[in-house]
């Protein structure tokens, strides 16, 4: 297996377009324009980056970003070895080796000396400086950039710089409407749709709770988690305490909205 076709997505992964999202990234594609999807946490950014990669039959690296990586964790560093040292290439010169897209998922959490290496990649130049070993990476025509950044969480400190921001053009992504999203729960769990709506509409009351206690709402992926729970034979009020309730808040107060919530919707 040649290193392109390791990274090929070769099933179609379950994505459920709510505007013109798909149409409006092929455009940017086809123009190698970097893309960044900007939205809350479990809304389906990653997921879509996946189907586009499965539609466009092109290779996809991803890197979950975090505070601690550093611009060698994406470019790339020397090794040492018994017989020396040896250049291993990092996820963002494999891709613009091979022509991937690139997706840096919540791009926010790395520091911001580290972001500042994408610099070149997103702009006329389509290049990347191995500083440390000599080398500058031509991109790959098929090459693109593509970030996932959670406006939620942003902060004086927490924020992507201007000079970053402004080399890529941007989709917004929310949670879908209500018939949407479950169709989705339903699609990805198996769940049957009525019971699949319940768990929707305790989702929709918790993100009302956003800026009220709740620093994020419940994300489409724990509906979906709580839709499995229920699949698996668990009630569907323990699992949705379990899987939607639990993991967004230790606040007792909060819980006990969201309890009193989800027992009125399956009561």
């Amino acid at each position: 297996m040649s290193m392109q076709e390791q990274y090929h997505i070769t099933e179609e992964p379950f994505y459920q377009p709510t505007g013109n999202e798909v149409t409006l990234y092929e455009a940017a594609y086809q123009q190698r324009l970097p893309v960044m999807l900007k939205g809350p946490t479990g809304c389906g950014k990653t997921r879509f980056v996946e189907y586009m990669a499965w539609k466009l039959q092109k290779p996809l690296i991803s890197v979950a970003c975090n505070e601690d990586m550093t611009a060698s964790d994406l470019v790339g560093r020397f090794l040492l070895e018994k017989d020396g040292t040896r250049w291993q290439d990092g996820p963002l010169t494999v891709s613009s080796r091979i022509g991937a897209i690139c997706y840096l998922d919540e791009v926010v959490e790395a520091r911001q000396d580290t972001t500042v290496v994408i610099h070149p990649l997103t702009d006329h130049r389509r290049v990347l400086p191995l500083d440390k070993k000599g080398e500058l990476v031509h991109a790959h025509p098929d090459f693109q950039l593509v970030i996932s950044y959670n406006p939620g969480y942003q902060s004086l400190m927490k924020d992507l710089k201007q000079s970053t921001k402004q080399r890529f053009t941007a989709l917004d992504f929310e949670y879908p409407d209500e018939n949407t999203e479950t169709s989705i729960v339903s699609k990805e769990s198996g769940l049957d749709v009525e019971q699949s709506k319940k768990l929707v509409q305790i989702g929709h009351r918790a993100r009302n709770l956003k800026g009220h206690g709740l620093d994020e709402g419940i994300s489409t992926r724990l509906l979906v988690y709580a839709a499995n729970l229920i699949q698996a034979g668990i009630e569907p009020i323990e699992a949705s305490k379990m899987a939607m309730v639990r993991p967004v808040t230790d606040d007792p107060d909060i819980r006990a909205t969201l309890n009193n919530a989800v027992e009125m919707i399956f009561g």
